[in-house]
């Protein structure tokens, strides 16, 4: 519970601070901030027929997001320049929504492949549906090592489900090998492979 709401604080924090640097209001900060927190959870739930959705039942984590972007409203400059604890944060909270997302999926009784694309959703889909509100290309589809990351971490948790291992196996290993990979991308500064100047769609 402490882990996932260290995540929630951190996606949170990048939705509000996106919202600031778009220069909306404070109600407009929130709302960005509560919406990459929790719409990747809000998708998995409506994927699944869970209604209404966890995180709309669960008082701590819309309190969390609410408080993250009321508080980055108030004291952005001070929150921008923690910006690798936040990255940290959102590598651990990716991670571990990730790999719950995967597990609640296959408890629902998914097949595996079903499974690991809603556990990567749970991962993503707040960061989409935050940069389709700002109308900006969602940054996944553009260049970060963010969704393959989320995608390994899903995959681990589906073969140590199928090898009838624990699930905290697949939870702490599935996480472990998100984080890592998403701190080695930033670190090494890796992207995706995108088309080089010159090249068009033409067939």
């Amino acid at each position: 519970m402490v882990i996932e709401l260290i995540g929630l604080v951190a996606f949170a924090a990048s939705g509000a601070l996106a919202a600031v640097r778009a220069k909306l209001d404070v109600f407009g900060v929130v709302v960005l901030g509560l919406t990459t927190a929790l719409g990747g959870g809000i998708i998995r739930d409506l994927l699944l027929g869970i209604h209404p959705p966890t995180t709309l039942r669960s008082w701590p984590y819309l309190l969390t997001a609410a408080v993250t972007g009321i508080v980055v409203f108030f004291f952005h400059p001070q929150v921008a320049r923690l910006r690798r604890s936040v990255l940290l944060a959102d590598a651990v909270g990716l991670g571990v929504f990730v790999t719950a997302g995967t597990t609640t999926a296959l408890q629902h009784g998914v097949p595996a492949y079903t499974a690991c694309l809603i556990g990567m959703t749970v991962g993503i889909g707040g960061g989409a549906i935050r940069d389709v509100l700002l109308r900006e290309i969602p940054m996944v589809l553009r260049k970060e090592i963010y969704a393959v990351a989320a995608l390994a971490g899903a995959v681990v948790v589906a073969v140590t489900a199928w090898l009838g291992l624990p699930d905290l196996w697949g939870t702490v290993i599935g996480s472990a090998l998100v984080v890592a990979i998403r701190l080695t991308a930033l670190w090494r500064h890796w992207n995706a492979p995108v088309p080089r100047a010159g090249e068009t769609a033409e067939s």
